[in-house]
C-alpha cells in the first residue's frame, strides 16, 4: 500500500486517539504539506522535535492498527466488494440483466460508503 495512503487511512481510523497537539502537527505534515521547518516555527519547537513527533504519531497509529486491524479489514472489504462488482458486470452481459444490475448497484453503493 502506498505510504501516504496508509498514513491517511491510519489517521482516518485512529487520529481521534491522538492528542490535540499531535493531531495539529500530524495534519500539518500530511494534509497541509507543511515542512518540518514551517511547523517548528509555528509551534516554536525544533525540526527534530517535529520529526520525533511525526515518528511517535506514526508508531501510535500503527500500534492501534496492530491491535484492532480496522484498516486491514476496511481494505479487504473494499477489495471484495470491487470483485463482486466486477463479477456482476461480467455476468450482466451474459444472463438476467435485471438481477445482475441490482447486484451491481448494491456493490456500487457499498463502495461509495466505505
Amino acid at each position: 500500500m502506498d505510504q501516504i495512503l496508509e498514513h491517511t487511512l491510519l489517521y482516518d481510523f485512529y487520529g481521534e486517539l491522538l492528542t490535540k497537539h499531535q493531531k495539529e502537527i500530524y495534519e500539518g505534515v500530511y494534509f497541509n504539506d507543511l515542512s518540518y521547518s514551517e511547523i517548528a516555527d509555528e509551534y516554536q519547537i525544533s525540526r527534530q522535535g517535529v520529526h520525533d513527533m511525526i515518528k511517535r504519531c506514526n508508531k501510535i497509529l500503527q500500534d492501534y492498527e496492530d491491535k484492532l486491524h480496522l484498516v486491514e479489514r476496511f481494505v479487504q472489504m473494499k477489495q471484495q466488494i470491487a470483485k463482486i462488482h466486477g463479477l456482476a458486470s461480467d455476468l450482466e452481459q451474459q444472463m438476467d440483466k435485471t438481477k445482475l444490475s441490482e447486484l451491481k448497484k448494491l456493490a456500487d453503493m457499498l463502495l461509495e460508503t466505505i
